[in-house]
């Protein structure tokens, strides 16, 4: 074995060092956002510093199914919302206070590291626009490992807060806020943000709403290919106290994105129970590029549910992300201490098989290749999404050195292990992809 000299040594630390100072929220090292070394490379922190803003959209005259006896109430509906985006220059890593409903229905409140600024000027030049959707009792600063790392690669990112009720109330009745809301709401943020964008208001002055993409978790993933155009089952109604019965007939349009170029459905909702939520062609409606993601052991919506929404024949490209024995909370970030004194809360976050310091940089892996493709146009990215090999444990690299080597796989026909993916780390998962014959 080498040795390495003395002198190359400290130079080697010393320009690791420098590295690490000149990052964005350099000292903020266990933000989710940034990955660890072993991580697949479209994992890492784009160029840009995270800046970050605070904000609310409010639409009024809106039916809340959480309000009212005989029928929803008609309130005016606000909307907290979370702006990560492509700053200028760097400043102090935030600590993002939230909370989640604990067993008894009361918020347990916690603390999240991150290396997004608030408040940071913003970068020169216009970026595409990226609405990213919590799940069921969520809150934004859950997805901050994904918001904060797509800013820094040049996509603004707004993510509403829905405020659902807390998810231990099992009524039917609490559950219609979620059902009913959560299509409307990111169909109204998204519209509301594409309109400031156009008219150069504020933070939105930065995003570009030509080049529109939707990401949601769970809930999410059921309101994002919705909005994307998936037609709603009529019988959503009963479950939502008849809000979504107009949207699943004559005033169906109204849900639709405009300028939309790509979504992203992590663990969607296919069903609630026994109701399948659309009808017709279902997801094969949505015209626009999708990435879906899931566990195979996902109990809460369901693998092979998930699975049938990437086999529905579509008119455009397809792809199918399924992590081999993982559950469903495969997009929170990392149970902080205060989530792991008791089962309830730990299972928020953590998955019973695998590190969520692996299960996040590999979506973010895909998640940037697949955005930058084809919302960005950057054709390059094919070589990190198309013909792979399906199953990530059956690719071999003849040519890769002995022993750990953090060297990337360079993909065929060099390697067939997945392109971006150092010796060893790409097992455990599969990957499929649907062409669309004829898609622009």
């Amino acid at each position: 074995m080498r040795r390495v000299g003395l002198g190359l040594g400290l130079a080697a630390a010393a320009l690791a060092v420098a590295a690490t100072a000149q990052r964005p929220g350099a000292g903020q090292g266990d933000a989710p956002a940034r990955p660890p070394v072993d991580a697949p490379e479209l994992a890492r922190l784009g160029r840009y510093p995270v800046g970050v803003q605070r904000s609310r959209f409010v639409q009024p005259g809106q039916a809340d199914p959480l309000q009212g006896r005989d029928r929803p109430a008609i309130v005016d509906r606000e909307l907290p919302l979370l702006i990560w985006y492509p700053a200028a220059s760097a400043g102090r890593g935030i600590t993002y206070k939230t909370a989640l409903s604990g067993e008894d229905g009361r918020d347990v409140a916690f603390d999240l590291p991150g290396l997004a600024s608030p408040d940071r000027p913003v970068a020169a030049g216009r970026f595409p626009l990226v609405i990213l959707a919590h799940g069921y009792g969520n809150t934004p600063e859950v997805l901050s490992w994904l918001g904060e790392n797509l800013a820094s690669k040049g996509y603004v990112v707004v993510a509403p807060a829905f405020r659902d009720p807390p998810i231990g109330i099992r009524t039917d009745a609490a559950r219609a806020g979620p059902i009913a809301r959560r299509p409307l709401d990111i169909a109204f943020v998204t519209a509301e943000a594409q309109a400031r964008a156009d008219q150069h208001k504020g933070i939105f002055a930065a995003a570009d709403p030509t080049r529109t993409a939707l990401i949601g978790y769970s809930m999410g993933g059921y309101g994002v290919l919705t909005v994307g155009g998936a037609p709603l089952n009529p019988a959503m109604g009963k479950l939502s106290r008849d809000i979504l019965t107009p949207f699943a007939a004559d005033r169906a349009s109204e849900l639709r994105a405009k300028n939309l170029k790509a979504i992203v459905a992590l663990a969607p909702a296919a069903r609630f129970g026994a109701v399948p939520i659309w009808t017709g062609q279902g997801v094969g409606a949505v015209s626009v590029p999708t990435l879906i993601v899931v566990g195979d052991h996902d109990r809460v919506v369901g693998h092979e549910a998930v699975r049938a929404l990437f086999n529905a024949p579509a008119p455009a490209p397809r792809y199918l992300l399924t992590f081999a024995q993982a559950g469903h909370s495969i997009a929170l970030t990392p149970a902080p201490p205060a989530m792991r004194q008791r089962f309830w809360d730990m299972d928020w976050f953590e998955d019973a098989v695998w590190r969520k310091d692996r299960l996040l940089p590999i979506q973010t892996h895909f998640i940037t290749a697949f955005l930058d493709r084809y919302v960005k146009g950057e054709t390059g990215r094919d070589a990190y999404l198309n013909g792979l090999t399906v199953q990530s444990d059956t690719g071999r690299w003849p040519g890769a050195p002995v022993g750990r080597v953090a060297q990337y796989s360079p993909g065929p026909p060099a390697s067939t292990v997945w392109k971006g993916f150092q010796p060893g780390r790409a097992v455990g998962m599969s990957f499929e992809y649907r062409s669309a014959p004829g898609w622009r």
